[in-house]
């Protein structure tokens, strides 16, 4: 991997970013309220809402908006919430924050998860074990995070058990141990349902790797069963599982604002409802801007992780 091929990918991250603001602006001005009547209300006189708009811009053109609400953007401002009248950037990342929390988290224990149970499913294949483990993975693949996130609700913090909070959120930096207890049920959701995809994902391309000459050729040699599995078989299938994890970033996303609003959770996803729900357009865009960022950032990582895992992968 060369210098040269990052710095090319990165310019590559910046048009995507362009190319997002763009349609995620445009998506937005076809709503069929602007923000003036947002802020003054479907009654307002023909006469307040014409002075609004031109206060606001709104007459302008709509690649004069679009480039002046860019500029806006590139310098950390992202407007004004129409539902809260308060700065949309501080409120936005300070969600996101609380998201990436989750989505971090979740993905930390899939991977710990997760690889360890492909393995093991793929080095008894046929076996009870990789039977019990794919019968797993099956059942967390097919159910949708909102039926399991409800499930872990009703069982979890019912009154009756109380074992969990149901709702809400508390900063680790107030109470460290009442952060983890109110993130546990959105994490636990999570992980279930992406565990289970990714596990299958390492056992399908373990089991096809470990049929390969390169592993048959490492077991005449004397290898051990461990080294064989870890050193050679898992490395050469983590190509694949990274793709997979890659794109899972973007299903994480979508799973995050159902799961969010499952538990009630403050996250961009909750936010992203609640600015939809109330035709807020600076939330709606500055939380579908940022979170199409995150989906970009991470097929970046990927990309140059292959480089790093599979040396003979050339840019």
């Amino acid at each position: 991997m060369t210098v040269s091929y990052v710095i090319k990918r990165l310019i590559y991250l910046v048009f995507t970013a362009l190319l997002v603001s763009l349609i995620v602006f445009s998506v937005t001005q076809l709503l069929p309220a602007n923000a003036a009547t947002m802020i003054l209300g479907e009654y307002a006189t023909d006469e307040a809402l014409a002075i609004l708009n031109s206060k606001l811009g709104l007459d302008d053109p709509a690649a004069v908006q679009y480039l002046r609400w860019l500029g806006n953007v590139v310098q950390g401002d992202f407007g004004i919430s129409l539902r809260t009248s308060q700065p949309v950037g501080p409120t936005i990342l300070n969600a996101f924050g609380r998201s990436a929390i989750l989505a971090v988290t979740s993905l930390l224990l899939v991977c710990i998860i997760a690889i360890p149970l492909g393995v093991l499913a793929a080095s008894r294949r046929g076996k009870p074990t990789d039977l019990g483990v794919s019968l797993v993975s099956y059942i967390g693949v097919s159910m949708p995070e909102f039926v399991l996130a409800t499930l872990l609700l009703v069982w979890l913090a019912s009154p009756s058990l109380g074992l969990f909070p149901a709702s809400g959120y508390v900063p680790f930096s107030e109470d460290f141990w009442g952060a983890l207890h109110h993130i546990a049920l959105p994490v636990l959701t999570l992980t279930i349902v992406l565990t289970a995809h990714i596990s299958r994902m390492i056992r399908s391309e373990m089991a096809d790797t470990l049929e390969m000459d390169f592993i048959r050729a490492g077991r005449l040699r004397g290898l051990s069963k461990r080294r064989v599995l870890f050193r050679h078989a898992l490395r050469n299938s983590m190509l694949p599982a990274i793709t997979v994890i890659a794109l899972d970033v973007g299903y994480l996303i979508g799973g995050v604002i159902v799961v969010e609003e499952v538990f009630a959770f403050p996250g961009v996803g909750r936010q992203l409802i609640l600015a939809i729900q109330n035709r807020d357009l600076p939330m709606i865009q500055a939380g579908a801007l940022i979170m199409a960022a995150s989906y970009a950032v991470a097929n970046l990582l990927a990309d140059l992780a292959y480089g790093a895992l599979d040396k003979r992968i050339k840019y």
